[in-house]
């Protein structure tokens, strides 16, 4: 079951220029092993933060390191969370997170769906009795 949707979009020259006015913010944004990327990676990988803080609901207590940005052995992009942002995802019974990212014409973009597992539905309830007590079928 769906229970948080996310997107967002990231200027890369507004992005490159951030990056180049404050190189702080590289350390700030990004897990050790998200740094060494391209600017347009970094970028996408920033927009797919973004993207997973709106799926969530918007907690203000998560941090960016929280949620780092990995590839799975096919090149799939997931994320690995940690901390505050792990404990939220479990407190939203929160089983399955889905990224896409992507860059082209000057702009990334992320989309995260983020998932529960289904819940058994209850059986129905059984035909509630007719206002004059007989069954008029």
């Amino acid at each position: 079951m769906i229970v948080g949707i996310g997107i967002d979009v990231v200027d890369l020259a507004r992005f490159e220029r951030a990056i180049a006015r404050t190189p702080r913010l590289l350390e700030r944004l990004f897990a050790e092993s998200e740094r060494s990327k391209p600017v347009h990676s970094l970028a996408a990988r920033f927009a797919a933060k973004e993207a997973l803080i709106k799926a969530l609901g918007g907690p203000e207590m998560l941090r960016w390191h929280d949620m780092e940005v990995i590839n799975d052995r096919d090149g799939n992009p997931g994320f690995a969370l940690h901390g505050a942002t792990a404990a939220e995802a479990a407190a939203r019974g929160i089983t399955r997170i889905h990224l896409s990212m992507s860059h082209d014409a000057g702009i990334a973009t992320a989309f995260v769906i983020a998932e529960s597992e289904p819940t058994t539905p209850a059986p129905p309830a059984p035909p509630a009795p007719s206002a004059t007590g007989t069954d008029e079928t």
